[in-house]
């Protein structure tokens, strides 16, 4: 159907199941290092449906703010935008349904560690007022949660304490101390979970740093879990305990921090109860 009988019109299941397909081979590339070029993409789409550049481009800014949500990578260039068309949602879950598999898409290797002043960044500021996401995009979130699925991710849990752990020796040795880098201990897989923290560390002048981990590929926003061991951890060692929020881990790794008391700096809710008789 030529563009001009298509504008105004909402876009259709199948140029919708087309774009979003198109859109995850560009970010299974992306994740896997391979060369792909977003303008070729978006010409031969176009060719196929009959919709203009600014329409796919903004489609694809639409997908990239699902997944967003979804505590999912997205493509680097396209920055996620809202005014969701509903039959979106629709189409994102027809295609992770049916290929569960690109929830384990990581990159082929981790990429080198960045200037510590890059890597560390301030938390997410609280979301303003009328930010609600729409009921559909929010039972999207429920059937992928991510919070979940980050938790479920023992090999994500993994690569995120050993970034962390590299990353702390080698901000250690650029503030010469490295007497203090050798003594930087992985306690989570040294001794195994359940100290209420996965990584013992120091501050530049010597204070006991007590790190636990939190990766996800998605963005600073995703939520996570916390266990009762690490929330009673951090309010009897307030000082020294802190959370390294890893996010985008597997693009552009960023941490931000967050130091007790946590009810202080973060929303908590209760998600699971134990049943005993």
């Amino acid at each position: 159907m030529p563009e001009e009988i298509k504008q105004g019109k909402g876009w259709q299941d199948d140029e919708l199941d087309m774009i979003v397909a198109d859109y995850f081979s560009m970010l299974i590339a992306e994740l896997s290092g391979q060369t792909y070029i977003k303008s070729r993409h978006s010409a031969a789409l176009m060719a196929k449906i009959g919709r203009t550049h600014r329409s796919v481009e903004f489609k694809h800014q639409n997908i990239s703010a699902v997944l967003d949500e979804l505590g999912m990578p997205w493509i680097p260039g396209y920055k996620p935008k809202l005014n969701f068309q509903n039959a979106i949602f629709d189409a994102i879950d027809r295609f992770l349904t049916s290929n569960p598999e690109i929830f384990k898409a990581k990159p082929i290797s981790r990429p080198s560690l960045p200037v510590t002043a890059e890597v560390f960044v301030a938390p997410p500021t609280p979301k303003a007022s009328g930010g609600e996401i729409p009921d559909r995009l929010r039972r999207l979130v429920v059937k992928f949660d991510p919070v979940e699925r980050d938790h479920r991710n023992r090999s994500l849990g993994k690569a995120g304490e050993a970034f962390v752990v590299n990353l702390e020796k080698y901000r250690l040795k650029q503030g010469n101390r490295s007497d203090l880098a050798k003594k930087v201990r992985w306690t989570a897989a040294e001794d195994g979970d359940g100290a209420g923290y996965d990584i013992s560390s120091f501050s530049l002048e010597g204070s006991p740093r007590l790190i636990e981990v939190k990766t996800t590929n998605g963005s600073a926003r995703t939520p996570f879990f916390i266990t009762r061991n690490e929330f009673e951890f951090a309010r009897q060692m307030p000082a020294q305990w802190q959370i390294y929020r890893v996010h985008l881990f597997a693009t552009r790794p960023r941490i931000f921090t967050i130091a007790p008391p946590l009810e202080n700096r973060v929303n908590l809710s209760t998600e699971t109860w134990r049943a005993s008789f």
